[in-house]
């Protein structure tokens, strides 16, 4: 980042061009010890993160992508200062992570999709009530904040049932809740729509939308389903091997990788391979097709001309896989 203007952010923080999120050189570096034999033991060092380096700005909306172990979760565990870097320099709204745990606490939100930040027996208003505690949030300012999570995430008959026997949408909509009580300015999401149905995907995303616009909260949200990067986020950063391979607009990492949708299309009976402007056949098995088309596109035109030219029962549309897309984009050599 050198050559770039350091600026006092509205808080008084020293800030690269007025960032939220800096991270410049960034590596984390592991030493892993494996049995190589009845009393030897060979070391290795693992690099999780290999001088990764980007910003993100105040309000800015971030899908950070990549496959597994290849470095998200280990750029997240730094950014909250669960993890210290091995080198580099990393801040978060002017402060070092690792060394202002405690401090930034009360300025960043974290949910980790597979793990709970509740209280598994207790019911879940007593976590919340907690919580109220352990950050010393004003009273007004937690029932504020209690009440807009409670309507928009739809918590108001689950906050007297223990934590244990809510549904995992349940308790995803309840840790989210959780994560902004205190009114985080940054909000980390680790695949926060894992496992959930598509009636609580949804939830999730309209308050995430809603919550960036209202409040200007900047989210950094990693997963593995690009339909929560597409409603969601503007720009998207993919890592790979620690490195980051690309980070711009989700259209250009469609055309760099090449990436395909598929249309499954369900017709009454059998018909031949059906024969549409910018899709191909790939499979057909009975009256099932599946149709390829560049994920870039929309597939509102493909549906309408199906729709009026075919006995058309049922359809969908599947995602690219983002390891299939990176893949693609290694093989083109197209990595920015």
């Amino acid at each position: 980042m050198a050559g770039r203007a350091a600026v006092l952010s509205e808080y008084g923080e020293l800030t690269v061009d007025g960032a939220l999120i800096e991270l410049d050189g960034v590596e984390k570096v592991f030493d892993v010890r494996r049995k190589t034999g009845f009393l030897k033991r060979e070391r290795r060092r693992v690099r999780a993160v290999d001088a990764l380096s980007f910003t993100v700005a105040r309000g800015e909306m971030v899908g950070y992508i990549g496959p597994n172990g290849a470095g998200k979760s280990t750029t997240i565990k730094m950014l909250t200062g669960i993890l210290t870097p091995s080198g580099g320099r990393l801040r978060v709204a002017g402060h070092d992570p690792s060394r202002e745990r405690t401090r930034l606490a009360h300025r960043i939100g974290v949910v980790f999709g597979q793990r709970t930040t509740l209280w598994w027996d207790l019911p879940l208003i007593d976590s919340y009530r907690l919580m109220h505690r352990m950050y010393r949030i004003p009273d007004a300012r937690y029932r504020e904040n209690l009440d807009r999570c409670v309507e928009l995430l739809e918590l108001g008959g689950l906050l007297d049932v223990p934590v244990r026997q809510l549904s995992l949408g349940q308790r995803m909509r309840g840790d989210i809740a959780a994560a902004l009580l205190h009114d985080p300015e940054v909000l980390y999401l680790d695949e926060p729509t894992i496992g959930l149905d598509v009636i609580s995907k949804t939830k999730v995303r309209e308050f995430l939308r809603e919550l960036n616009a209202e409040r200007g909260t900047t989210v950094l949200l990693t997963t593995h389903d690009l339909q929560d990067i597409e409603q969601l986020c503007s720009r998207v950063m993919v890592i790979d091997h620690g490195r980051l391979v690309y980070d711009g607009p989700l259209e250009g990492l469609h055309e760099a990788g090449e990436s395909e949708r598929t249309l499954v299309v369900d017709l009454e009976r059998e018909l031949a391979p059906i024969e549409v402007p910018g899709a191909r056949v790939v499979r057909v098995e009975g009256p099932r097709q599946w149709l390829a088309f560049p994920a870039g596109e929309s597939a509102a035109p493909l549906v309408a001309r199906i729709a009026a030219e075919c006995p058309l029962v049922d359809l969908s549309v599947r995602e690219p896989d983002i390891e299939a897309v990176i893949a693609k984009m290694y093989a083109g050599k197209a990595v920015s």
